[in-house]
This record gives C-alpha cells, sequence and structure tokens, in this order.
C-alpha cells in the first residue's frame, strides 16, 4: 500500500514547492532591493527630474533628520531623470530598471515616496513631499520596530 503512495507523496511535495521557487525566480537578480531584504527599510525617492522641487525638499528635510533615519535602519534610494542612487552610491541601468519594475514606478510621473520594510514588502506610498516625520511615525507603528527598540532600551 505504501508503495502507491510514494509517487502521490512526491508529486504533492513538488506542486508545493513549485509556487515558491516560480516565485523566486520571477524576482529580477538585479533588483537591489533583494540584497536589503531583512537588513534595511529602504526609502525610495522618485522624481522625474534631480531638480524637482518636492524632490529637493525631500532630499534635504531627511539630511537634517539623518540620526534618526539611520536609528531605524533606513536606507536611501533616489531615482531621478533616471539615474538611480543607493546610499549615495550610483545604481546600475540594470538596477534602476528592475527597481523600477518591481516597485511599479512611473519615473516620469510625480514625485513619490515609497517606504519599503525590511520584509520586502510596501508599507507606504505617497505623491509629493512627505515630511521625513510621517515616514517615522509609520515605521514606528511597525511590530518589528517596536521589537527592536525595546532591545536597544
Amino acid at each position: 500500500m505504501f508503495r502507491c503512495l510514494r509517487p502521490l507523496l512526491w508529486c504533492l511535495c513538488l506542486s508545493a514547492a513549485l509556487p515558491a521557487s516560480l516565485a523566486a525566480a520571477a524576482e529580477n537578480p538585479a533588483n537591489p532591493l533583494i540584497t536589503d531584504r531583512g537588513l534595511f527599510r529602504p526609502l525610495i525617492v522618485v522624481a522625474d527630474s534631480a531638480d524637482d522641487p518636492d524632490f529637493q525638499r525631500m532630499l534635504a528635510r531627511l539630511e537634517t533628520r539623518r540620526a534618526a533615519f539611520e536609528e531605524r535602519e533606513m536606507l536611501l534610494y533616489t531615482l531621478a531623470g533616471g539615474r538611480g542612487e543607493r546610499a549615495g552610491r550610483p545604481m546600475t541601468e540594470a538596477e534602476v530598471g528592475a527597481l523600477v519594475e518591481a516597485m511599479k514606478l512611473d519615473p516620469q510621473g510625480p514625485t513619490t515616496v515609497i517606504l519599503v520594510g525590511k520584509d520586502g514588502g510596501k508599507k507606504m506610498q505617497l505623491e509629493g513631499y512627505v515630511a521625513p516625520q510621517q515616514v517615522f511615525d509609520i515605521i514606528d507603528r511597525m511590530p518589528m520596530r517596536q521589537r527592536e527598540a525595546g532591545q536597544n532600551r
């Protein structure tokens, strides 16, 4: 009796593993967010031009709140005028393309701010200028952040 169940069990195991492996294969290896998962909370600021006032204001305000930004284990991505930076370092065209695709961004659209959690999921997406404190408040309400804050005390 067990001999006839073996092929059935084998098929069930394979069918359960297949969707997970397909999902992993569907992720573009050029996407820099993959390496950030579990380590950082990426904040992505996208504008059609580096001269965009909302883009400039967002970056300037984030700079004044650098300590709070780093305390929350965040990582800044900027995309403007077709160019991208990750933590102040240039990204390749493949990385920019993979990030745009993964986050379903419109690089020619209005300034957009996206917060990605350590789990890789989108936690916030807003258009225009977003006050850094608004982003910090969202993070501070996350259960993982609350555990981190408790451990740091």
